[in-house]
């Protein structure tokens, strides 16, 4: 279970760096932009946010239905900033952009250019997160601190 959810995935320096780069950026971003504003207007939002439309996920009220995508885009985002749990955080992340784009969004057009409700904005922050996902969070984390390799044996 430990390899399972804190697997860093490479110890390449410079891939780490990279992904460190990558994980800090989506995570800021998507804290920042979406899920602190969430958290600032929960009390006018809360009845009319928008419930996924299939099992089991559309048996949530509205409230709770905002209260995990504040979980999933400031908590998850915050995992991913940190190194932590990264691969399971990142799917959540990953998981809520899908159900933005595809369930919330899904009569929107696909780019940005003037309607409303494209699925642009939630496509541009799966993709980060399924890469963090395939790759995990690198050297720079704290789940490389926590899931240790073993020093190789020289022949």
């Amino acid at each position: 279970m430990k390899k399972f959810l804190f697997d860093c995935g490479t110890r390449d320096a410079t891939a780490s760096l990279g992904i460190l780069t990558l994980r800090i950026g989506t995570g800021l971003l998507m804290m920042l932009g979406h899920g602190i504003p969430k958290i600032q207007g929960f009390a006018e939002k809360k009845d009319g946010f928008p419930v996924p439309d299939f099992f089991p996920l559309k048996y949530m009220s509205n409230p709770v239905s905002l209260m995990a995508t504040i979980g999933a885009e400031v908590g998850c985002a915050a995992l991913l900033i940190l190194g932590l749990a990264t691969r399971p955080a990142a799917f959540i992340l990953g998981f809520t952009m899908v159900v933005a784009a595809f369930n919330i969004h899904a009569s929107g057009p696909w780019f940005l250019g003037g309607a409303p409700g494209p699925k642009e904005p939630a496509l541009l922050y799966l993709i980060p997160a399924l890469a963090i996902l395939l790759t995990g969070a690198g050297q720079y984390s704290f789940d490389a601190n926590i899931l240790k390799e073993g020093r190789r044996k020289k022949w």
